[in-house]
């Protein structure tokens, strides 16, 4: 059963990596959206529809490869692109404020207090000080109080965990008469091999429920992305928004501006909602959430300048900067492997023995020695990790490289849990010879099999 269990994962490996980075690139928000189109008879919806058939508890539930830009920052950059916003001003500390209302609202007696943090759900969310909801219309003279209760609190919402985010900023906002609200959202569709325009008449609530209630009522317009968007797909959309008073040919313009800005700025994602009809007849963006295609940082400097690390796991940005492929997760074996497939080979094996693995972390084929400390150092900064299972088939990698690694980590980092080794490979003797001579205190493991089940029991 052993081999069996371990030929058929490492079988599935070749088609399944690609479902997990396709899964582990995209952000939560495209994930939704994907699996509301899915049930929406919108079957054909980027790649990701058949990524996130996997199960929660996987790695591509907390990895997020797209930029993510604050509510703050995606509504500067939609209006360069002549998209209509709410008039806004950010704050990052409270003697910031009356400066503001002076100056940008003088004579706003209601306005909008919005918590920035990157994740959904602020509105229903709970601050660690107690106070209630990450998103308040409040009269002119209450601003400055509820803006500094969020001013350097934590936010906890049903996308952020239990450990919440950061509020280092908070957005003041005009606030609105909306008299329709709807949904707005461009995506990459794998059938038409371009981008998708996805509407409904009904907004201002999770996509989810709206492909529930209302699933007639989503239209889906694909774009031809050597023609561009014409007068006939925008006005395919406008109609299926089923406008109350705004204009027609301005709400056309207003997908079009959108529609630049989502392949101008190398977007995979733009959800507008709600997108709002206001009193005066105009089309607003009222909230939106922008992602960004990473591999297109060298020519969207600027908008990658934008990019908020204390929004991130900090053992994800640690890992990035050491050039590392790194994914956070709940379990307790720290895992380091050399090779995606490998990774996920390893994990499988984990669970098999009954563990949990603490992380996704490869190495890749050409690591150096400094590349190695710098693992061992995320994987001991996780206090729940308990034991450490290292894997290692050399080709490229040298077996020695890993081992001169792991000895010189030992020597710069506390080493408190047992440390599982599986070598193979290029320069194996040497590697072993390494450990051995160093005198470490670690488990040696002849095969994956028996790394895993010496990892398990390590936990006892």
């Amino acid at each position: 059963m052993r081999w069996l269990a371990t030929s058929v994962c490492l079988i599935e490996i070749a088609g399944f990596e690609l479902g997990y980075r396709a899964a582990a690139m995209a952000s939560a928000m495209a994930r939704r959206v994907a699996n509301v189109v899915a049930r929406s008879r919108i079957s054909s919806f980027y790649p990701l529809h058949k990524a996130i058939a996997a199960p929660k508890s996987g790695p591509w539930e907390q990895q997020l490869r797209h930029l993510n830009i604050h509510e703050y920052q995606g509504a500067d950059l939609m209006s360069k692109y002549g998209v209509n916003v709410p008039k806004g001003a950010v704050v990052s500390s409270r003697k910031e404020i009356s400066t503001v209302l002076e100056k940008e609202f003088p004579d706003n007696e209601e306005l909008v207090v919005k918590s920035q943090i990157l994740a959904g759900g602020r509105g229903l969310g709970t601050f660690k000080n107690g106070l209630k909801g990450g998103v308040h219309i409040v009269k002119r003279d209450k601003v400055e109080d509820i803006a500094g209760k969020m001013l350097g609190q934590i936010l906890v919402t049903k996308q952020t965990g239990p450990e919440g985010k950061p509020v280092n900023k908070v957005f003041i906002c005009e606030k609105l008469q909306l008299v329709n609200e709807m949904y707005f959202a461009i995506a990459l569709d794998r059938a038409s091999a371009g981008p998708v325009i996805i509407a409904c008449s009904k907004g201002g609530t999770s996509i989810e429920d709206l492909a529930e209630k209302y699933p007639d009522m989503i239209i889906k317009v694909p774009i031809n992305i050597h023609k561009g968007i014409t007068d006939a797909d925008a006005e395919k959309v406008v109609n299926g928004l089923n406008l109350k008073c705004a204009d027609k040919n301005d709400s056309m313009q207003q997908v079009k501006h959108l529609y630049d800005l989502f392949c101008k700025s190398d977007c995979t994602l733009v959800e507008i909602n709600p997108l709002a009809e206001t009193a005066d007849g105009k089309l607003v963006a009222a909230d939106a959430k922008l992602n960004f295609d990473d591999n297109a940082s060298f020519r969207q400097q600027e908008i990658f300048a934008l990019r908020d690390q204390s929004q991130e796991d900090a053992r994800e940005v640690a890992a990035a900067a050491a050039d590392l492929n790194y994914i956070g997760l709940d379990g307790e074996i720290g895992c380091m492997v050399n090779g995606a497939g490998l990774a996920m080979a390893t994990m499988d094996i984990i669970k098999l023995h009954g563990g949990s693995p603490a992380n996704f972390l490869d190495v890749g084929g050409n690591a150096s020695e400094n590349q190695v400390i710098e693992a061992f150092k995320i994987l001991t900064s996780d206090k729940k990790v308990k034991a450490i299972l290292v894997n290692i088939f050399g080709g490229i990698m040298k077996c020695n490289v890993i081992a001169s690694g792991i000895v010189n980590a030992a020597k710069t980092v506390s080493l408190k849990v047992p440390l599982i080794v599986r070598l193979e490979g290029t320069n194996v003797d040497l590697g072993k010879r390494i450990l051995k001579e160093s005198k470490m205190n670690l488990i040696a493991a002849d095969d994956l099999d028996d790394a895993a089940e010496k990892a398990v029991a390590a936990l006892a």
